[in-house]
């Protein structure tokens, strides 16, 4: 089986250890962390990602502009987003689908919704 790759981006250190624990339990997956969209920006420059997982509400830059960033990318303009954030309402929504998004977890998180959303956009059993 091929080994993914997952970039999270998380300004929340203790939130960005649950996704990050959520995602030890699938297989064959390696997990990159950077605490905001620039330090997020560098990991992508260097590296190719299957899945991205980034929050909204973040300093410097916001996960909205990251998306719009990573979709300008011709690397990685394919590459699924799971936007993750305590913003619920359905215009935040609507912008993040707008900019590429594709898919919106909503805080508080559980584990096993996050590894169904992973599994499902890299099609895994």
């Amino acid at each position: 089986m091929a080994d993914y790759s997952c970039l999270v981006v998380e300004d929340s250190p203790m939130m960005r250890q649950l996704i990050v624990f959520a995602l030890a339990r699938i297989k064959n997956m390696n997990v990159t962390e950077a605490d905001d969209g620039i330090a997020g920006l560098k990991k992508l420059a260097g590296e190719k990602f299957d899945l991205i997982i980034t929050d909204i509400n973040m300093p410097i830059m916001d996960g909205l502009k990251l998306v719009k960033r990573v979709r300008m990318d011709e690397r990685h303009k394919d590459v699924p987003i799971i936007i993750i954030t305590t913003e619920g309402s359905s215009e935040d929504r609507e912008r993040a689908m707008a900019l590429g998004a594709s898919a919106y977890i909503t805080k508080p998180i559980q584990a096993p919704q996050v590894i169904a959303k992973v599994k499902e956009l890299l099609s895994l059993d």
